[in-house]
């Protein structure tokens, strides 16, 4: 791994991506991207209404009105832009990375996201976005967006860092699973830390088959793995899982086999970010 896309606003889960970022940079040796993306919302005003009931001059005069103040809210999204990534980049710094850049974009995150995503090799962003304390039971739609475009993986920032010694890979034996386990055996990110391989499936000789598997070449690696299949709903049990054994992040595929898997996060994802207190990666 060389570089890190880390996205950031003004939430209170920039400093965790942050944080979380500058923890892969220093185990990877990887450079950190900040990018700090500028839409609409922040930069222009909604639409008036102009029409009819009011003269041509007042319209005139108005609309000139309506111009500057735009204009003088797109600079002041500018300066709060900067200062996000000034901060972020003293954070990052602080923390021992060696090479932080910064990148002030406007436009949609999601293309902006893809355009840079292709120099790098993980984008990491937060659960929630700056709405995060109106919303606390919905995940952020960026995270949702950037998840289902991106090729790269995405590392999930929980809302604030903790140290990470242990993780567990949720093992279903599909595509995006499968990347999860190759990524650990290849990557310097997860050297050291202890790993729980898990299947939630019914206790059959297939799902057997496919754990031993994944177990097999993450021993090849070089991993001691502690592995098992356990029967129930998915989400329920990789949630008491991490709890009862005090795992620090879950690592997961984005798809299972759902056929509607490119349209949507798959259920389990969904529901194991939005109630997981831990990072979460994923890979489709």
């Amino acid at each position: 791994m060389t570089k890190l896309i880390a996205l950031v606003d003004g939430s209170i889960y920039s400093r965790s991506v942050c944080d979380h970022a500058a923890w892969i940079a220093r185990r990877t040796g990887s450079t950190v991207e900040l990018l700090h993306v500028l839409g609409r919302r922040e930069t222009g005003s909604a639409p008036a209404d102009l029409s009819g009931s009011i003269s041509l001059g007042a319209r005139s005069s108005l609309l000139e009105e309506l111009s500057a103040h735009d204009e003088q809210r797109a600079k002041l999204a500018q300066k709060r832009g900067r200062a996000i990534l000034d901060d972020a980049k003293t954070v990052l710094e602080g923390a021992g990375v060696g090479e932080v850049t910064t990148r002030l974009r406007f436009g949609d995150i999601v293309e902006t996201a893809a355009e840079f995503e292709t120099a790098a090799d993980m984008v990491v962003i937060g659960k929630r976005g700056e709405a995060a304390d109106f919303a606390k039971l919905h995940l952020g739609s960026n995270l949702e967006r950037i998840v289902r475009s991106t090729h790269k993986p995405v590392f999930v920032a929980s809302r604030a860092f903790n140290p990470i010694d242990r993780f567990l890979i949720a093992y279903d034996g599909g595509t995006s699973s499968m990347k999860a386990v190759d990524f650990v055996v290849r990557s310097r990110l997860f050297e050291g830390l202890a790993c729980r391989l898990l299947t939630v499936a019914p206790d059959t000789p297939e799902s057997r088959r496919r754990l031993d598997d994944a177990q097999a070449i993450l021993r090849a690696g070089g991993y001691q793995v502690d592995a098992a299949v356990v029967p129930g709903q998915p989400d329920a049990v990789i949630a008491r899982i991490v709890e009862e054994e005090g795992i620090d992040l879950l690592v997961m595929g984005a798809y299972g086999h759902s056929r509607i898997r490119n349209l949507i996060i798959g259920s389990t994802t969904s529901e194991m970010i939005r109630g997981c207190k831990i990072p979460v990666a994923l890979f489709r």
